[in-house]
């Protein structure tokens, strides 16, 4: 293939776009690859579709080397499928769902779990016909409430999702296994540093999921790695180490004290320690209990649910956590105070929630027998002693607070305890049984990254509500057990601009670039002429070329443009043409050499595919 600049579809860009958040943003667009059709919708340029093109032949390739089958459904999907599988409902306001001319209602696919289940329904009757895995390569849906970040956060998107059927969960385990290590394979040829995470299973849900995600600063997602161990989970998944619990009674009783004009947490440890409140003059955050009120609203319910959230006072609620824990629902901050005269604005405690009605979940802190400092229901007023299993008894607990560095790693808590790390207890409580957990482990650090792909262990979900069964070995149904896989093709596109560009402009992989070779034009005539020779001899030798012709710029802007589109390879075809030599620069390394005419073709096949392409 052979492109020349003066006749393809492509426009720089001088200046960063204004509404460019983010590198992949501004480069992608600046350098001509995609351009803005609507919030979250971009339309791919020629240079930017060979891009999508090779990232989507990359994971087309490693999906049927591990026996995937390809197939494609449609984008406008009907209603009743995810009806039946709950997820009209649950997906809320983040499908687009229309109406057709006669009134039947029609949604965009987010996602294909339904109609991959009624697909392998209709066709696969008997356990020969598996295992069997089918995935598709197509345009997505989802109706982002901020589009933003150009490719990474958009309304359009395209995604590889594949689907795996399997007799049992032995089988599913080794699909899961597969597609994970195909995974890792699809993201090393693009060149891409990622970490694979625990994750929360949201919308899919069943029983187990991992996120792979690219590392960046501008990443939406947070995640944790940890200092001793290969620990690594999305924050919405970390599971608190919690303190062992104690003997309620073995503490006094409540005591109710004056605390006027205390209504936060640092107010009220300022003043417990100026009073000695219970005696003592060491109190912190973290002998506090907050008591967080939030409104939950689940899928096709009139009415918000009122919750309140306990946890230590040195720490703050996490809305994406609380969401997570809670999915479908929604979660907003609770304000209608006036409405429930019974919760006492900043002196809430826990011990009238029960009688009130109220849904109470804590932290996994907060266990039987610890003691806390926490509000009295009164104005003006909190109570020491006031100790869980006593005189409050949670109605669960909840992953709700907020990670930070430093928090002991589930993992290394899991091993000093022997207990699984999703179910942690380690080390012993403190005096007044709030306590800490020791785990002669690692810390958590926090990280930022795109996510770039999703596995997930479904389970039966889909089957159970689709009915699908085959014949079994035995003459007996067996029901099938799912798994899903899912790459965002188009959003990996922007991950690779995050992590390989300068400030300069891009600096694609050579697996992924537009081309393999950019022939920039220093001068016309006899230079041009021998670019376009050369050009040909590539091209008919299988590689990609990009000849910058255009006789109307300088130099000095084909060679700025040169290093904003990012082809790996340059070679500058100028005045030393007379002597025999043109310049071949590396766009990674930014290494150039002197090269004679004579064989440069050759040499340029030998770089190009030592590269791997």
């Amino acid at each position: 293939m052979l492109l020349r600049t003066s006749t393809t579809l492509l426009r720089t860009l001088r200046e960063d776009p204004a509404d460019a958040e983010v590198p992949s943003h501004r480069l992608l667009l600046r350098a001509g690859y995609i351009r803005r059709v609507a919030p979250g919708g971009y339309a791919w340029l020629p240079l930017g579709k060979l891009v999508l093109d090779r990232v989507t032949e990359i994971v087309r390739s490693e999906l049927a080397a591990i026996g995937d089958q390809e197939v494609h459904f449609p984008a406008l999907l009907p209603a009743e499928p995810y009806r039946t599988s709950g997820r009209w409902t649950e997906y809320g306001d983040d499908i687009f769902t229309l109406a057709d001319r006669r009134g039947a209602e029609h949604l965009l696919a987010p996602t294909h779990e339904e109609l991959a289940t009624l697909l392998v329904k209709d066709l696969v009757s008997s356990y020969r016909d598996l295992p069997l895995t089918i995935f598709q390569i197509q345009t997505k849906f989802r109706d982002e409430a901020r589009p933003r970040a150009g490719l990474l956060r958009g309304r359009e998107f395209l995604m590889k999702d594949a689907y795996s059927f399997d007799l049992d969960d032995d089988g599913l385990r080794a699909s899961y296994a597969r597609h994970r290590a195909a995974y890792r394979r699809v993201f090393d040829r693009l060149g891409l540093a990622y970490t694979v995470v625990r994750a929360v299973s949201g919308a899919m849900g069943g029983s187990a999921s991992e996120e792979f995600l690219a590392g960046t600063p501008v990443g939406e997602d947070t995640y944790v790695g940890c200092t001793a161990c290969d620990y690594a989970a999305n924050t919405e998944a970390v599971a608190t180490p919690a303190p062992a619990g104690g003997d309620p009674d073995a503490h006094r009783p409540a005591e109710v004290h004056d605390t006027p004009e205390t209504p936060t947490i640092a107010a009220l440890v300022a003043l417990a320690n100026d009073r000695k409140l219970a005696g003592r003059h060491d109190w912190t955050a973290a002998d506090t209990l907050k008591n967080v009120v939030l409104t939950v609203r689940r899928p096709g319910a009139d009415t918000p649910e009122v919750l309140v959230i306990g946890l230590p006072g040195d720490r703050e609620v996490d809305l994406r956590r609380v969401a997570a824990a809670l999915h479908p629902a929604d979660v907003a901050v609770f304000d209608d105070w006036a409405a429930h005269p019974g919760l006492v604005r900043g002196y809430l405690g826990p011990q009238v929630l029960a009688r009130l009605g109220l849904r109470y979940l804590v932290d996994p802190r907060v266990v039987t027998g610890t003691a806390w400092l926490t509000g009295a229901n009164e104005p003006g007023r909190h109570a020491t002693d006031v100790v869980c299993g006593r005189d409050f008894v949670p109605d669960g607990t909840i992953e709700a607070a907020g990670v930070r560095p430093g928090d002991p790693c589930p993992a290394c808590a899991a091993t000093a305890s022997g207990t699984p790390a999703d179910t942690a207890e380690a080390g012993t409580s403190g005096g007044t049984g709030t306590g800490t957990v020791r785990t002669g482990g690692g810390e958590l650090t926090i990280r930022r990254g795109i996510e770039i792909g999703h596995i997930f262990q479904l389970g039966r979900r889909f089957t159970d509500a689709f009915t699908l069964d085959v014949l079994g070995a035995t003459g007996k149904p067996v029901r099938p057990t799912m798994g899903c896989y899912g790459i965002g093709v188009s959003r990996a596109v922007a991950a690779i601009a995050e992590q390989h560009h300068d400030e300069r402009g891009l600096v694609w992989p050579a697996a992924v670039a537009p081309c393999d070779v950019h022939l920039v034009v220093a001068g016309k005539g006899a230079q041009l002429d021998a670019a376009l020779d050369l050009g040909g001899r590539l091209s008919a030798a299988g590689l990609r070329v990009l000849v910058d012709d255009r006789a109307t710029v300088s130099a000095g802007v084909k060679f700025t443009d040169a290093e904003l589109i990012g082809i790996p390879c340059v070679v500058v075809v100028g005045r030393r043409l007379v002597d025999g030599y043109v310049e071949v620069r590396d766009r990674a390394t930014g290494g150039r050499d002197e090269v004679p005419w004579d064989g440069l073709a050759d040499q340029l096949l030998r770089r190009v595919r030592g590269n791997g392409v």
